[in-house]
């Protein structure tokens, strides 16, 4: 039922790999992007709270495939921005990096705009009246308590995140939804076995991931 896993056509492991890959970066930039925008959403200067406002409504309501192929046949084919990458594979991976990091920051945005409500007033008024700067109370006071109380929400977007990278497979980045289509398309007899492979390697990656930082909110919920 799972000789297709013998077959050396089939990466099962590389594919997923390359998921791995696409997770791990698209976190780490989304978390920046996150960051800055939920910085300019909670800004004095209207014009960022304005960017920032409409960026996220913008981006975060546009379909995630339509993003990636905008940024394939946008930015790659008809600007020519490849990002550094020399091959199509190198480019189109960067590419969809780029695309994920676009998309899910918003979502990290809002996550840390509600943890940063959570944050007593009185405590920003505080930090101002002893002279810090906004963006000395926003770094050094409200954000670290802001991530306190959004680690669940953090997590989710995480483990959307994870599951959101086969849309990758639109522009021909070699992740693991892309080598599913291939063994369905040349392994028809073996139809439930590929789904029941390919569901068990996702399974793998976001079933820690929930269960881990479930723990890590809990132990650092705010008691208030």
């Amino acid at each position: 039922m799972f000789d297709f896993l013998n077959n050396p056509q089939y990466d099962v492991l590389g594919a997923f790999w390359v998921t791995v890959q696409l997770t791990l970066l698209s976190a780490a930039g989304s978390l920046v992007w996150g960051i800055l925008l939920a910085g300019m959403r909670v800004s004095p200067v209207p014009l960022m709270r304005t960017f920032g406002t409409a960026y996220v409504n913008l981006v975060r309501n546009t379909p995630l495939t339509l993003l990636i192929i905008g940024c394939s046949l946008g930015l790659s084919q008809t600007l020519g921005i490849t990002l550094g990458g020399g091959t199509f594979k190198e480019i189109s991976f960067r590419l969809a990096v780029l695309g994920f990091i676009a998309y899910t920051g918003t979502f990290v945005c809002e996550a840390l705009r509600s943890g940063i409500n959570t944050v007593p007033a009185g405590q920003a008024e505080a930090a101002r009246a002893l002279g810090m700067s906004f963006y000395q109370v926003l770094a050094l006071i409200v954000l670290p308590q802001a991530f306190r109380a959004v680690v669940a929400p953090l997590a989710n977007v995480l483990i959307a995140l994870t599951k959101n990278t086969t849309v990758a497979a639109a522009i021909g980045v070699a992740e693991a939804s892309l080598l599913m289509k291939e063994m369905i398309e040349n392994e028809a007899d073996a139809l439930f076995a590929v789904f029941a492979v390919f569901a068990l390697g996702f399974m793998v990656l976001t079933l820690p991931t929930g269960l881990i930082l479930g723990r890590v909110a809990k132990r650092m919920a705010v008691k208030r």
